[in-house]
């Protein structure tokens, strides 16, 4: 789908973005963990330059050579050249054995034997062995002092031994070991740079290559949009869950709360419109019924890039548009019954006309008059009985179209009503579908078809029957749901299998109930509360 140019201006995109932010993340990543394992390098070398020093110095301290010697007159000539070749075979800095008095009799450089060692030495001296980092002669050093104790006692320190390794020679070894620091650093840092590309490359392709501030903008742009058009909108994911549902389809379907995620099946719409959307297929113009709306459906099932991810519905309102066709179609049948009555009319006219140009007056008057008296009959007793001019109209019509269709429409003498403030598009849909459906389910029975209406008020509810000749419904549980119908042709959603879903529809809107009785000869009841404001 084409970007508008309006919405794509603004920044680098947004991979462009993610990957800048994720190479200097990890960079300084890197460089941390880097530093803390050099830090980590060297404490260990310390510490293990000072176990080695503390190791060496407490051998030569019990080595009973350096004991024996420390207490002769001139102990350097003896210990200098033993010492010295510890030192060259331990690989340490320096080797100093020392008189308590601090007088050096051992030294790397024999210029300083004589004179006085410099460090810590009090604990040495009070039996106890001590470990430091401290500055002497050869600058900077980890260095342990231990004491020498006479020959034969354990508390008399007749001499000292100081062995250490200076700082310099410690960073020899952390030196030694940054080759393999650096080396992971790198490989981490590569790692983590093909990453962050194959992140921003994966995302770059989802986001078309927008920016941060541009997506933003599409995203207001488009909510605006979904909550701004007179159409309703359901987004369905493969499972059947609400994606996205903008303000008018929730008006619609008379959806409460948040739906996000939640099944089809559980929002408490008709069986058929769950059907329609469970199978995600692809729908144009169904007409639905669900609570008390008619609703055009429209589905076209999402598959980008060829595999389906779920469904994109629209719903239209349709019950206003409803009515006024219902109300429409009654017009328009009480204005065909007019036609068909003034062709009558006429035919009976010249007939008449003819009787008394033959002479034969007395026939012609009983024959107009016999006639006129019956179209009359039926209409005083509609007017009389009917107060409701909507409805009273729809009543004429209708029997004007059974009795052209072959079918007996008889009123029911005890038929009385008077204002219902009952709404008379409602009215028109429901006395209108049922006697629709009575008369063709007439003419499918056998002689004589008829059709029985009675329209009485009692106790607060206005009670309508409706009885025909006909073969009887065969599925009473079934004959109020969308698509049900006793014609086995033309395709569904046409309107066909409407008409009684309609009807209790309107039932429901007004508080009412209808029920069918199978029949033979179906007979359907219809209760309606009348508004507490009218008087019956």
């Amino acid at each position: 789908m084409p970007i508008p140019a309006l919405l794509t201006r603004g920044g680098g995109s947004l991979a462009r973005q993610l990957l800048a932010l994720q190479a200097l993340v990890l960079v300084v990543v890197v460089a941390a963990l880097g530093w803390v394992a050099v830090d980590d390098a060297r404490d260990g070398a310390v510490a293990r330059a000072s176990t080695q020093a503390l190791s060496i110095a407490e051998t030569i301290a019990d080595s009973p050579l350096v004991r024996a010697t420390v207490v002769e007159p001139d102990p350097s000539t003896t210990l200098q050249p033993y010492v010295e070749q510890v030192r060259a075979d331990t690989d340490t800095s320096f080797i100093t054995v020392l008189a308590p008095d601090r007088t050096r009799f051992t030294h790397p450089d024999p210029a300083r034997i004589g004179q006085p060692f410099v460090g810590t030495i009090d604990r040495a001296l009070a039996g106890e062995p001590l470990t430091e980092t401290y500055t002497g002669t050869l600058g900077p050093s980890v260095r342990a002092v231990v004491p020498v104790f006479g020959t034969g006692s354990t508390t008399e320190v007749v001499a000292l031994v100081s062995v250490g390794i200076t700082v310099a020679a410690i960073g020899d070894d952390v030196a030694a070991a940054l080759p393999g620091i650096l080396g992971i650093a790198a490989a981490v840092l590569l790692v983590g740079a093909l990453g962050s590309w194959a992140i921003s490359r994966r995302l770059r392709r989802q986001t078309h290559g927008l920016g941060a501030e541009p997506l933003a903008r599409m995203l207001e742009y488009y909510d605006a949009v979904l909550h701004a058009v007179r159409e309703g909108l359901l987004l369905l994911d493969g499972q059947r869950r609400v994606q996205l549902v903008n303000d008018e389809a929730r008006r619609l379907l008379e959806l409460d709360g948040d739906v996000t995620g939640r099944h089809v099946g559980d929002l408490g719409l008709s069986p058929e419109l769950v059907a329609t959307l469970g199978r995600q297929r692809l729908a144009v113009d169904e007409v639905h019924v669900s609570g008390s709306r008619v609703l055009v459906v429209n589905q076209a099932p999402a598959a980008p890039q060829g595999g389906s991810v779920g469904a994109v519905v629209t719903l239209r309102d349709h019950t206003d548009l409803q009515a006024l066709t219902g109300e429409l179609d009654s017009v328009r049948a009480f204005a065909e019954s007019l036609r068909a009555q003034a062709h009558e009319a006429a035919n009976r006219l010249h007939t008449t006309v003819s009787l008394v140009e033959l002479g034969r007056s007395a026939e012609a008057v009983e024959f107009a008059t016999a006639e006129l008296a019956l179209a009359q009959r039926l209409t005083d007793r509609v007017v009389g009985a009917v107060e409701e001019p909507v409805l009273a109209a729809l009543l004429l019509g209708k029997a004007a179209t059974a009795h052209e269709r072959g079918v007996a429409l008889e009123i029911d003498p005890t038929t009385s009503v008077g204002a219902t403030g009952i709404p008379g598009g409602d009215l028109v849909t429901i006395v209108g579908n049922l006697l629709d459906n009575a008369i063709d389910a007439a003419l499918a029975g056998a002689a004589p078809r008829e059709v029985q209406l009675a329209l009485w008020q009692e106790d607060g509810v206005l009670e309508l029957r409706v009885e025909d000749t006909g073969p009887g419904v065969s599925d009473p549980e079934a004959v109020f749901r969308r698509g049900w119908s006793t014609k086995a042709d033309g395709p569904r959603g046409d309107g066909r299998g409407l008409g009684l879903a309609l009807v209790a529809q309107a039932v429901r809107r007004n508080g009412g109930t209808v029920a069918v009785r199978p029949g033979p000869g179906a007979e359907f009841t219809v209760s309606l509360p009348l508004p507490e404001t009218t008087d019956s």
